[in-house]
């Protein structure tokens, strides 16, 4: 009974409103703050974290490049951490510096910005986190955290680029939004023995900022299966494997009027590993887009990956 009611709950996460926020299509550009396979800690773990990820901008109306296609990288190191109090709660920060490049395929000249990024604070609360012996006596864990999050307005937000929204084109090349963003999540592990899986679900909701723009919400979930290999209980490897879901509404200016070239979904391939060895842990993953429909066809997110390592103590 305790399984069938952890799986309802599941679902019923699941059946979250879709709709997603487009400052970053696809998880390019501003405030990406996926969290993926937590790093193994009892207490608090910090870290850092290098993501890259690539998007073409202001393609033809059947997807064709043109004269003023732009071929724009997105990468960010960020600081992490997170904090447990007592038993069942989780404080979580993510703060990030960010490099963006963006190549214009008409022109000579390569933009580039760097700069800090919009700092996000999570909380987590453990719902359950149950452990049983299966009818063939292999163990059996799940458990469920559930919080809620701010992101603050610490990037730089440039107006010009605004400029260029009005006329239809992605806003996605900012370092900051200038708004204070509001996110729900949840993370579910289930494991039997060795073999897991860990879901990861969030909601964001966007304000609008001072320059009358707002980022569309975003629901985003991503599954991951995983199996962990123990070498003389000193180093445990875990290679996994998952798909993402990423889908968003379009972006609005003056509070009324759409902007055309933002919003969409998309359905990411992941494949990476963990490895953790006593307090030491790093890993990576690389994901590669396997169905997206973004910016009403002007845009196309690229492959990405993901390079991490922390300290628990």
């Amino acid at each position: 009974m305790k399984k069938i009611k952890s799986v309802i709950l599941i679902l019923c996460l699941f059946s979250l409103p879709i709709s997603t926020f487009a400052c970053d299509i696809c998880g390019c550009g501003v405030g990406t703050y996926y969290l993926g396979i937590l790093p193994e800690f009892n207490k608090r773990f910090v870290g850092l974290r290098y993501q890259h990820k690539s998007l073409q901008t202001h393609l033809g109306p059947q997807g064709e490049r043109t004269a003023i296609t732009a071929d724009e990288t997105y990468q960010s190191m960020e600081v992490w951490g997170a904090w447990n109090f007592g038993t069942r709660w989780r404080a979580m920060a993510i703060l990030p510096y960010n490099f963006n490049q963006r190549q214009i395929t008409g022109a000579n000249e390569t933009g580039r910005k760097q700069g800090l990024g919009d700092i996000a604070l999570m909380g987590y609360y453990k719902v359950f986190e149950n452990m049983n012996a299966t009818s063939s006596n292999k163990i059996f864990v799940h458990s469920l955290w559930a919080g809620a999050g701010i992101k603050v307005p610490t990037g730089k937000y440039d107006p010009s680029e605004q400029d260029d929204a009005e006329q239809n084109s992605p806003n996605n090349f900012q370092l900051g939004t200038a708004s204070t963003d509001f996110t729900l999540n949840a993370i579910y592990d289930v494991r039997i023995m060795d073999l897991g899986l860990n879901i990861n679900a969030s909601y964001k909701m966007n304000t609008e900022n001072k320059h009358e723009y707002r980022y569309g919400n975003k629901f985003s979930t991503n599954a991951i299966a995983y199996y962990k290999f123990n070498i003389d209980d000193k180093v445990r490897i875990s290679p996994n494997a998952g798909a993402m879901y990423e889908t968003q509404t379009k972006d609005v200016i003056f509070s009324r009027f759409d902007v055309a070239q933002s919003g969409g979904n998309s359905i990411t391939g992941l494949v990476g590993a963990e490895v953790n060895v006593n307090a030491i842990s790093f890993g990576g993953n690389f994901q590669a887009p396997i169905q997206q429909d973004l910016a009403s066809g002007r845009a196309k997110a690229g492959n990405r990956f993901l390079l991490h390592v922390s300290y628990s103590f």
